[in-house]
């Protein structure tokens, strides 16, 4: 991968701005027949809700919400979020992430956070899963553990440096796995959704800012997907693969939090018993190294 350019490193996150982005986002894809209003036909400079439209559903005056709007999340109550968050329609992951922005947790200052380590007891759990495909992200998209199986699926991580262990920088800049998921887009959504989760809840991040900056430079997709403010959390669901090997795989994901680090996240892939794809993993586990693709 291509080393990581200067305009790219740690520029902090700004939550004020991030956050009346976010409201302007949302505001914009609801149009008034969606939420109930009457739509006179005048015609609107600006697509979707007009800030007075969204504060009279709100219950809150228009004042109140254009200086929410403008990134004055300062002494806005839980209340007026949920308020703000039903006359919007957001999701649960969306309404989560507006309170982030608006109201974020006090956080002590840290030192530079050092890439999480995996207990050991974990590692072995790992290991023991020899039939499927499982691995630990942290923050970030970092990949931080992961089993024989992975490595027969998704190529040999061990061999990339620490840095380059993100599910981010490989999907938008290794172009292999463009090749690897069937539906690279929705792949690619998923990745920015999670981070705009992580930016939410950690604007402080120093090594988030510096990702999303490397990305925002280096790929045009990402700076797309980035500018949506989407946010969702996705904890299973089916993804289809490409594998050099065995070819096309539908394998199911479940996602858990890590008992005592919600930070960690551990990842099995799976297959419907009995299906061609459950066989083209039994064909991966039996070949071993062999089955490794190249990245």
């Amino acid at each position: 991968m291509d080393e990581q350019p200067e305009a790219a490193v740690s520029r902090p996150l700004d939550r004020r701005a991030e956050l009346s982005e976010f409201l302007r986002s949302r505001r914009a894809r609801l149009k008034p027949e969606d939420v109930g209003l009457p739509d006179f036909g005048r015609r609107r400079r600006v697509p979707g809700l007009r800030r007075e439209e969204l504060a009279q559903l709100a219950g809150v005056s228009v004042a109140y919400y254009t200086r929410l709007e403008q990134g004055n999340g300062r002494n806005v109550s839980a209340e007026v979020l949920d308020s703000i968050a039903r006359a919007l329609r957001l999701t649960d992951a969306e309404h989560a992430h507006l309170t982030h922005l608006a109201k974020p947790a006090p956080h002590k200052k840290r030192p530079p956070a050092r890439r999480p380590q995996v207990r050991t007891a974990l590692q072995h759990l790992l290991a023991s899963m020899d039939a499927v495909p499982a691995y630990i992200t942290g923050r970030r998209t970092e990949i931080l553990a992961w089993n024989r199986m992975a490595t027969a699926l998704f190529g040999d991580w061990g061999g990339l440096a620490p840095e380059d262990r993100t599910w981010a920088r490989l999907v938008f800049l290794c172009p292999e796995y463009r090749e690897l998921f069937v539906d690279w887009e929705q792949k690619a959504i998923d990745i920015v959704c999670g981070l705009r989760m992580d930016a939410g809840r950690f604007p402080d991040d120093a090594r988030l800012a510096a990702l999303v900056g490397e990305l925002s430079v280096k790929s045009e997709e990402f700076r797309r997907l980035w500018a949506t403010h989407d946010v969702k959390e996705q904890f299973y669901g089916v993804k289809r693969l490409r594998h050099p090997l065995v070819g096309e795989l539908a394998l199911g994901f479940e996602g858990l939090r890590v008992t005592g680090d919600p930070d960690l996240n551990l990842i099995v892939y799976h297959a419907e018993p009995d299906s061609a794809s459950a066989e083209s993993l039994r064909l991966l586990a039996s070949w071993g190294a062999a089955a490794v693709p190249t990245l």
